[in-house]
């Protein structure tokens, strides 16, 4: 799944992919369908794997990250 989302940021020359990694963690269980994730964020700089956490955490997370970019382009 990772390779496929470095690819596809290349492909597509966009900035960042956040990719969905919803494979089944070491208890067996999916975050497919439910209220946590797990996501790699994919740039330039290389890929980043973020822990399993909320929709919400992660829309946070995400949401700083953008913030830190724009302000760093400012």
């Amino acid at each position: 799944m990772v390779p496929n989302a470095v690819a596809k940021r290349t492909r597509k020359g966009a900035d960042w992919i956040i990719a969905n990694d919803v494979s089944a963690n070491k208890f067996g269980e999916s975050v497919m369908g439910g209220d946590r994730n797990r996501v790699h964020l994919i740039s330039e700089a290389g890929i980043e794997d973020w822990p399993e956490m909320t929709k919400a955490e992660v829309g946070a997370r995400l949401a700083l990250r953008i913030a830190e970019k724009l302000k760093g382009a400012a």
